[in-house]
């Protein structure tokens, strides 16, 4: 038997005899060196001072959490008020119905602290076994490339604000903030104040929240009233209210149940024969909950989030659940109006042959200060913040854009309501661009105010040729609507626009002409207040721009009266009401031509509400297209919304009338003052005689008539 090393243990005994003296001597310098620059010290303070460094910056973090509003916050819903300061409905997503300690049974109590937390009335909101614990984990997982912690040990107080303030990431950073807040907590609230807060703030599973409501959901009780046996249920189902669930898993819940009365036993909360006696209680569920849905106004309280959120920067779940006042320029009445009459399928056009609904979207503004009053978004299912027509669309506005692009910078620039303008049909440019009236005839010259209230399209570009694209170009700008240097063409006139225009955009644009010139830019919230009474946002004086004359102002409304009394849209014109406006179309391009639309809209006014309203597909396509060019469904729609939202207005009458009308009274004012010349000039002779001061006063007569 061959006793001899191997060669490689060979070398590797003579390689560490080589390396012995060279590490002896390494070992050496490194001790001097140590020594000689104090390194231990030096680490001690690096370690103190990023300790202090972290300690400090956590500790702020929790001084500016807020933290002595956190009860009000979980006691009250973020509640949205209308233009009246009168509840509207309320907003949450985490709240239940919260209920103070003393009306929260102490079987719940002792269930839960004996399986979330024993020490919870011995410790200052964190537990030194649980850190150590997490600290080990993290470790562990560190060197296993896992980047979460697992098992943290967690108190009640740090749940309770793990779920207040922070998310359910578990990594150490959320740890260490977590224990800071806690101890934040701590320092402000008493024992029994936490405790309430995390009954009423836990989920308990299937889209409930707080004891109270739990209670009602599984046992048909109120908290105060739950058993033992129950109580066990609820504490068993915070680690996983899924996965114990009594009513999709009972076998599971029951077992989970039957663990929370055992650990009763081991806190001395129950005795053995208790504990036993409970295990043997038959699992009964019986459903006593009923939500009451607050989210009243679903799409215009889904604006109020996302103006919340992109306005004034906060989150989502600060709005739902901190417990906010937001007030806002919401007019209860036309909301419920436009909602009834969304909701009625007889206001709109049949579905198409897949059963595809239209879809529509309406918005309701105050001009005099911008504020929305009411919005419908689309038909159909409403999904809480999902796509709101009304407000995130963008399509051509046809027509509707005629009186911004054209007609308000022709009379900007010297033409009046009645100036005439050319109806031919003629190519432009060297794309020989030829827009065609709806039907394709012509009568060689037609007044504006006509051109306007009928839709006609060769005037309308004729104009726009006349007063010059950019003028066009800058005065949709001035309205405040979106357009790029790709829409500097005569097809502007028409609404041919590369972004296109939301309803509330339109109405905003509209707004200028109801309120004298003046644009307001379309908003829904005034103010907010948070849990302790501080206002957060206040937006009570919007901000209003002249942008055309008062003048200007007044012919266009005189013009557009027109379009409700004798043109396109008057079978929309709501019966004893003036409205002004105009009506759009857009051609979908992918049958028959223009027998087929894409696109319909109505904008309509009065001096106390602008309504601008659009129905189409959300895809077009040869079998989704509006084949009705009459505007009679659109028409319907908008007469209908009209005639329920006006009578909660003011009912402000125009101080103008029909451009029609005015040019009547015009023509009519021109003969009888040619008669009156004819006349007087035939008795001239006559009245010679009669003495001059007669003469004098028929003279004064005339020129009175002339003038007016």
């Amino acid at each position: 038997m061959n006793n001899q090393p191997s060669g490689f243990k060979r070398w590797l005994a003579e390689f560490k005899e080589w390396l012995s003296p060279l590490w002896q001597q390494f070992k050496q310098i490194l001790k001097r060196f140590w020594h000689r620059f104090q390194l231990t010290r030096w680490i001690i303070i690096v370690f103190l001072s990023l300790f202090l460094l972290v300690s400090g910056y956590l500790t702020v973090v929790a001084k500016t959490a807020h933290v002595s509003n956190l009860k009000a916050t979980l006691e009250k819903p973020t509640m949205v008020y209308d233009k009246d300061n009168d509840s509207a409905g309320s907003l949450y997503s985490q709240k239940g119905t919260y209920v103070s300690l003393a009306k929260i049974s102490t079987n719940v109590q002792n269930s839960v602290l004996s399986t979330e937390d024993r020490d919870f009335y011995h410790e200052h909101g964190f537990s030194v076994k649980g850190i150590g614990r997490a600290a080990f984990l993290y470790a562990k997982n560190k060197v296993l490339h896992r980047d979460y912690i697992s098992g943290g040990g967690s108190t009640l107080t740090q749940q309770l604000v793990k779920n207040a303030y922070l998310t359910q990431q578990q990594t150490f950073t959320r740890k260490a903030k977590e224990i800071f807040l806690s101890i934040e907590v701590e320092n402000v609230y008493s024992k029994s104040d936490i405790l309430a807060m995390y009954l009423n703030n836990a989920y308990f599973g299937n889209g409930v929240w707080g004891v109270q409501d739990a209670a009602q959901r599984y046992f048909n009780c109120s908290a105060s009233e739950l058993t033992v046996p129950q109580s066990a249920v609820l504490a068993g189902m915070l680690t996983s209210p899924s996965g114990y669930d009594p009513v999709a898993h009972p076998k599971a819940s029951k077992q989970r149940r039957n663990v929370v009365l055992q650990l009763m036993v081991e806190n001395g909360k129950l005795s053995q024969s208790q504990a036993t006696s409970y295990k043997k209680t038959a699992l009964t569920i019986t459903n006593g909950y009923k939500q009451t849905d607050t989210y009243k106004y679903p799409y215009y309280f889904d604006a109020v989030i996302n103006e919340a959120i992109n306005k004034y920067n906060l989150s989502e779940e600060d709005i739902m659940n901190k417990g906010y006042k937001i007030y806002t320029t919401l007019d209860q009445n036309q909301q419920q109006d436009m909602q009834t009459v969304f909701k009625n399928d007889n206001n709109f056009p049949a579905d198409s042959t897949d059963g595809t609904q239209v879809q529509a979207a309406s918005v309701a503004i105050n001009p005099n200060n911008g504020g929305v009053t009411a919005v419908v978004g689309g038909r159909g299912t409403h999904v809480f913040r999902g796509f709101n027509r009304a407000t995130q669309m963008k399509r051509q506005p046809g027509s509707a854009i005629k009186p911004i692009a054209v007609y308000t910078p022709a009379l900007e620039n010297g033409y009046y309501y009645d100036s005439i303008l050319q109806d031919k049909k003629q190519s432009y440019g060297t794309n020989n661009y030829t827009p065609k009236n709806y039907d394709d005839t012509y009568s060689g010259k037609v007044p504006a105010y006509k051109a306007l209230a009928q839709s006609l399209n060769a005037p309308t570009v004729w104009l726009l040729n006349k007063i010059g694209v950019n003028k066009g170009y800058e005065s949709v700008k001035k309205f405040g609507l979106p357009v790029t240097n790709k829409d500097k063409n005569l097809a502007l006139a028409l609404g041919g626009l590369s972004t296109g225009v939301s309803p509330q955009q339109l109405a905003g644009a509209y707004t200028a002409f109801a309120n004298d010139g003046k644009l307001t830019t379309p908003h829904y919230i005034t103010k907010i207040v948070d849990a302790s009474g501080k206002t957060i946002v206040n937006n009570d004086n919007p901000k209003k721009k002249q942008i055309i004359s008062k003048k200007v102002a007044k012919q266009m409304t005189s013009m557009m009266l027109g379009v409700f009394n004798d043109g396109t849209g008057r079978t929309a014109k709501p019966t004893g009401y003036s409205v002004a406006g105009k009506t759009g179309s857009t051609s979908s391009d992918v049958v028959n031509g223009q027998d087929s639309e894409r696109d319909k809209w109505i904008v309509g006014y009065t001096p106390d509400v602008v309504v601008a309203t659009w129905e189409g597909y959300d895809t077009t396509d040869v079998d989704h297209t509006l084949s009705d060019t009459s505007y009679v469904n659109t028409n319907t729609l908008f007469k209908t919304e009209m005639t329920q939202i006006l009578p909660n207005t003011k009912q402000t009458e125009f101080n103008t009338k029909d451009a029609a009308t005015l040019a009547k009274n015009k023509d009519d004012s021109a003969t009888s003052v040619w008669d009156e010349v004819q006349n007087g000039a035939s008795q001239f002779g006559d009245k010679v005689s009669q003495g001059a001061s007669s003469f004098g006063q028929k003279a004064a007569d005339w020129w009175s008539n002339l003038t007016n």
